[in-house]
């Protein structure tokens, strides 16, 4: 039977708080082979029975079932009209829940209506927004990290249909109605370019309002806006005083509409957190948590209290005053207003931080120097969560941190200056719980520095923290250790996707490093769905671009301008070398993986620009330009630097190429025809330049490094003639190092790709599998259970690298799950068909596993793929499922004979047999050992 099912709007499901109509998908399901879609008919109501249909599409002739937009225009002032088929416009409104369904036919069977999906918007029109910004601290405050908390009475007159919040905040927010939290996000609004991009939050509050009386209030935290960030370690980055922003639209059961907002009517004082930073750590005092009405749900949430932040609350960080029993600091005073611009608002459908998972204590250990530590087993980033029962005024005292060190002690000197502690001071009379709630660690471990009684590893648990993306990969083999480095990636992914995509969780850092998030984006695809997470922070790249096109090294920029005292940084803040080229390859990525030009129309003149960039500051084509951070990390460093051998004139010129040519490749998608022409004489003339500057006459490269030659190979940059010469060296190269790696940052991702393209599976094969140091698999059998930030960030006697910089969940090396899917399972994606819509599948098996098998959930639906040895080894049974509405071009490994596959024909195809296939499960046995 056809379906049409998972309606999606923009690749999210359910979407709340969608600031204009999105485009709509869905996937067919049947239990026939080779299904193409024929036509659909796409309808939105107003109404869950779709009595009220605002949009009909009536039947359209289309195979297409992504990408399906409808109809609508925004008119200033006037919000947005959506169209109907022959019919009049229909207005559609802000904060309301919309609802569609919608049915096909593949020219065999026509299926019902789909089950009903729905979609609420947001504040349309930004003349719509009557709120201000309001805060509770004064000047004087700009110093401090304790919390304020804002509260506002309201009274409604009626039985409410629905009512809907729109929110943001200069600093992180936690609103709650009548006692109970609204909605299930953490760490809102995140962290973006505040002045120019600011995200706000839609919640629907229905069920947290009665008729009478009702109270608002929220609560507000320091966070990335002024809190302490970033490794130059300086405070109020963006400004001086939280505040915040809210609208809530309220309709009656009789057709009535109220709106309340934020402004100076609103009262505020200081909050029951004393002390929050993202780097140190939460302080607070749960004696003095209040009594009244409105803080039963704050108390819920978090024991949240105020008072005395205990121990030293941080270097150059103002201790706040306790409020003392007497409470005499807690009482209520008016507001003041914030200006700020609201065309910077935007609006946050979906790829929320929220506690997505939680785990529960392993064990309790005793180390040697008599530290008591509990273990979760696991590497994360989130929070400690804890029940305890104490005497009023007993102290916690709890410390995160990620690795014993050699003797089985706790290891904290990797977290440089961030302290990662939390301090609770207990109401007593009855059990307590508690998690932080306006910080974030990355930690395994927790020190339990004070306890009352017995530490026991049933009284704390872990919320693992990430913006909310569904997992679209799975990946699993016969080898139990890559299965191991495949769960390390993942959940390096979970540990540093959390609102931006940081380059570690743990230490005084946890910036958006451009560089990081470039290496990871494709292999980040495979895991989970991330456009929504992508296309929020590539509007912050292209925000905090310089006027003439730079991409700065971190996203959002906390350092330009404030680096004169930084070693490093004061050679420049922006424009490195495979960092600043994210504007350009993670739109393409975004692009390939769903088939999706919105994102390339969005990011164009980012793009642009800093081609541009590139361009203007080269010379006759060599392209290099102030700090650049090369090979970073690479093993071929000389002692005691960070900076890998391979040349950056090299490497500058290879991504300068690499990045004008996807550009080039954009330009053409987008019908861009005088770009396209224009980039690409550039990127002939670099490509010219770089094979006569960095290849000698007779085919050698003049860097003899291995990264030098990975990136010629991976970025086509090598002559022709060239070609198997220089794959070959690659080879010579790694065998020199007895089959290791000692690539950096650049050559890393690319190293078994560049060796399997060009005829050697076998030796990548062996470098993926080599156990000792350095390698993927050594990190694995030390222990790990996320990707480390550098291969010897502990040494196999269990000392650490410089605790400089050695963080243990950092996850750019986690770049070769890319491969596992690309090449073992042999999922690629066809460029001139994007979006998995034609699959190409060629699995490279290799010998060194019995099986290996893994999935992608498209935006069609699921690509499988499964291969095993048959009953001898050179037997190949390969099993796999193409999404309906979809098409694959199977390729076997060159040189396969005895093909047997019901309903497939192969044919030679450049040497490889090849065959189409539509939709459906194909199976297929071949004999390897005929392979060449």
């Amino acid at each position: 039977m056809l379906k049409a099912v998972k309606i999606n709007m923009e690749y999210l499901e359910q979407p709340v708080g969608l600031g204009g109509i999105p485009w709509f998908g869905w996937i067919l399901e049947s239990d026939r082979k080779n299904v193409v879609q024929k036509s659909y008919q796409l309808q939105i109501a107003d109404d869950l029975r779709f009595e009220r249909i605002l949009y009909d599409s009536g039947v359209v002739e289309s195979e297409e079932s992504v990408h399906v937009e409808v109809p609508w225009e925004r008119t200033e002032g006037q919000g947005i009209r959506i169209g109907e088929k022959g019919k009049a416009w229909r207005e559609i409104q802000s904060c309301r829940e919309y609802f569609v369904r919608v049915r096909v036919s593949d020219g065999v069977e026509e299926s019902p209506y789909s089950d009903t999906a729905s979609f609420v918007t947001g504040i349309l029109d930004r003349s719509e927004w009557k709120a201000d910004f309001i805060t509770a601290e004064e000047e004087t405050d700009s110093g401090k990290s304790g919390s304020t908390c804002l509260k506002k009475r309201i009274s409604l007159d009626g039985e409410v249909e629905s009512a809907w919040v729109c929110g943001t905040a200069l600093g992180l927010y936690r609103l709650f109605i009548n006692g109970e939290k609204a909605g299930e996000d953490e760490m809102t609004p995140g962290w973006t370019s505040y002045q120019k991009h600011l995200c706000y939050q839609t919640y629907d509050v229905t069920d947290l309002l009665k008729e009478g009386e009702n109270v608002l209030e929220v609560m507000l935290g320091a966070g990335w806006y002024k809190g302490k960030m970033g490794f130059l370690l300086l405070r109020n980055n963006y400004g001086t005083r939280t505040a915040f922003l809210m609208q809530m639209t309220v309709r009656y059961r009789d057709g009535r509409e109220e709106t309340f907002v934020t402004d100076e009517s609103w009262q505020g004082r200081p909050g029951p957190v004393t002390f929050s930073e993202i780097y140190d750590g939460e302080w607070y005092d749960a004696r003095l948590e209040s009594e009244e009405y409105e803080s039963e749900g704050m108390r819920e949430a978090g024991r949240a209290a105020e008072g005395n932040p205990g121990r030293d609350a941080g270097e150059g960080q103002e201790k706040e005053g306790t409020a003392g029993e007497s409470g005499n600091v807690r009482e209520w005073k008016k507001v003041s207003g914030i200006a700020f611009p609201k065309e910077a608002l935007t609006a946050q459908p979906g790829s929320r931080v929220r506690k997505m998972e939680k785990l529960q204590a392993q064990k309790v250990i005793l180390t040697p120097e008599k530290e008591t530590v509990i273990d979760f087993g696991q590497n994360l980033t989130g929070w400690v969560h804890f029940q305890v029962q104490a005497t009023r005024g007993c102290e916690i005292v709890l410390k995160c941190f990620e690795t014993l060190d050699a003797q089985g002690n706790v290891y904290t000197a990797n977290l440089r200056s961030a302290k990662q502690e939390i301090h609770y001071i207990c109401k007593g009379g009855g059990p307590e719980e508690y998690h932080p709630l306006f910080t974030f660690m990355g930690f395994r471990y927790v020190q339990v520095l004070q306890w009352p009684g017995e530490v026991k590893a049933e009284d704390f648990s872990a919320f693992a923290l990430y913006s909310q993306m569904k997992q679209t990969g799975t990946f699993q083999c016969s080898h139990p250790l890559v299965n191991r480095l495949q769960q390390n990636i993942l959940w390096g992914l979970k540990g540093n996707f959390l609102d931006i995509p940081t380059d570690c969780p743990q230490r005084d850092e946890r910036v958006g490093w451009t560089g990081d998030a470039q290496i990871f984006c494709r292999t980040a695809c495979w895991l989970m769905n991330t456009y929504t997470f992508f296309r929020k922070w590539l509007k912050d790249v292209a925000a905090d671009q310089t006027p003439e096109g730079g991409v700065p090294h971190v996203v959002p920029d906390i350092i330009s301008g404030k680096e004169e005292n930084d070693w490093l940084l004061s050679q420049g803040t922006h424009s490195a070398a495979a960092w600043a080229d994210v504007a350009v390859i993670n739109p393409w990525t975004m692009y390939l993986t769903f088939g999706d030009k919105t994102i390339l129309e969005e990011q164009y003149e980012s793009m642009r620009k800093w081609i541009d960039f590139m361009k203007e500051h080269s010379t006759d084509y060599i392209w290099n330009y102030r700090l650049q951070f090369g090979d970073w990390v690479a093993l071929d460093a000389e002692e005691g630097s960070y900076f890998g051998a391979t040349p950056n004139d090299l490497t500058c010129t290879a991504y300068f190429a690499y990045s004008t040519g996807l550009f080039v490749k954009i330009a053409k998608i987008l019908d861009r025809q005088e770009d396209a022409a224009r980039y690409d004489a550039l990127h002939d003339r670099i490509v010219e330049k770089f094979r006569r500057t960095f290849f000698k006459e007779d085919g050698t490269m003049t860097a003899q490094t291995q990264t030098a030659h990975i990136v010629a190979l991976y970025f086509d940059l090598v002559p022709e003639a060239f070609r198997a010469q220089t794959a070959r060296r690659l080879t010579e190269l790694l065998e020199k190092e007895n089959g290791h790696l000692v690539t950096g940052f650049v050559g890393t991702p690319y190293f078994c790709h560049a060796l399997s393209r060009n005829g050697y599976v076998k030796e990548a094969y062996d470098l993926l599998l080599k156990e000792d140091f350095p390698s993927w698999l050594y990190q694995v059998k030390m222990g790990a259970t996320t990707v480390w930030e550098h291969w010897d960030g502990m040494k196999p006697d269990g000392t650490m690298w410089s605790p400089d910089m050695n963080s243990f969940n950092h996850y750019a090396y986690g770049a070769v799950g890319d491969w596992l899917y690309r090449v073992v399972l042999g999922m690629e994606i066809d460029e001139k068909d994007p979006g998995y819509h034609h699959s190409i599948i060629s699995p490279q098996t290799g010998d060194a596993f019995d099986f290996a098998e893994g999935s992608y959930e498209s935006v069609y639906g699921t690509l499988k793929v499964r291969w095993e040895k048959g009953e001898t080894e050179d037997i190949r049974r390969l099993w796999i499922t193409v999404p309906h509405n979809t098409t694959g071009e199977i390729r076997l490994e060159k040189g396969a004979g005895e093909i047997r596959a019901d309903g497939l024909e192969f044919a030679l195809k450049e040497g490889i047999p090849t065959a189409r296939c539509g939709s459906g499960e194909w199976e297929i046995v071949y004999r390897k050992s005929l392979c060449i």
